[in-house]
């Protein structure tokens, strides 16, 4: 693996075009690319995920990129309650990570039919199936979420199916600030918001932080178009 960049890509363009050399290197190989995002809560994993999806099939045709969130396979709050794991929602216990290696696998190893990815449902709190469809002419899968560079199984089964990992980098109270005014539009009162935040969420970001100098390469959302 190469060592993590000590500069971060600073421009968009940029990163469109370390995105298509890789398809070019990687894709007369394997035929399919997946890209992982990773990096702490709210860093914007999702935001640079859609726009890299959307600038790839932009500039080589529909349908080229698709993206795949780990999000997707959060655990739903019911069984969440069954396990007791509610307050910790958003640490590694409260995903399903065989699942989600077992969908990359799919996308690795299929390509005689669509296949379907969950998401997660801000509004409802709840991870939604088949939101996302990885159709069989698809060359690029982006998936991103917290926890892609973990060390702990399954892990590193899923980021061994990965052909880059890039860690996204954010100010920490820009971050907290992000979680914050999430819980609060999901109905949480300020002093539960604000619990949530220094008890669960930075904890989790302080783990996913400490992994770092891991990934392939370090991106900074800030200096992306909005």
């Amino acid at each position: 693996m190469d060592a993590v960049s000590t500069t971060p890509s600073f421009s968009s363009a940029s990163l469109v075009d370390d995105i298509l050399a890789l398809l070019r290197r990687q894709g007369a190989r394997t035929g399919r690319v997946l890209l992982g995002l990773t990096g702490p809560p709210a860093a914007g994993k999702s935001t640079l995920a859609h726009h890299l999806v959307a600038q790839i099939n932009r500039v080589e045709g529909p349908e080229t990129a698709a993206y795949l969130p780990l999000d997707g396979f959060h655990l739903s709050n019911q069984q969440l309650d069954r396990l007791g794991l509610r307050a910790r929602k958003g640490a590694t216990t409260t995903f399903d990570g065989l699942g989600y290696l077992a969908l990359l696998r799919r996308v690795t190893n299929e390509r005689f039919h669509d296949i379907y990815a969950p998401d997660f449902d801000r509004t409802l709190d709840e991870p939604v199936a088949a939101r996302h469809v990885i159709h069989p002419h698809t060359r690029l899968v982006v998936t991103e979420g917290n926890y892609l560079a973990n060390t702990e199984t399954p892990w590193p089964e899923a980021r061994a199916l990965l052909h880059a990992l890039w860690y996204v980098e954010a100010d920490d109270d820009a971050r907290e600030e992000r979680l914050l005014q999430r819980h609060l539009a999901s109905g949480d009162d300020p002093a539960t918001a604000r619990r949530r935040v220094s008890t669960n969420d930075h904890p989790n970001g302080e783990a996913v932080k400490a992994l770092r100098a891991t990934c392939d390469w370090v991106v900074r959302l800030d200096v992306l178009p909005g």
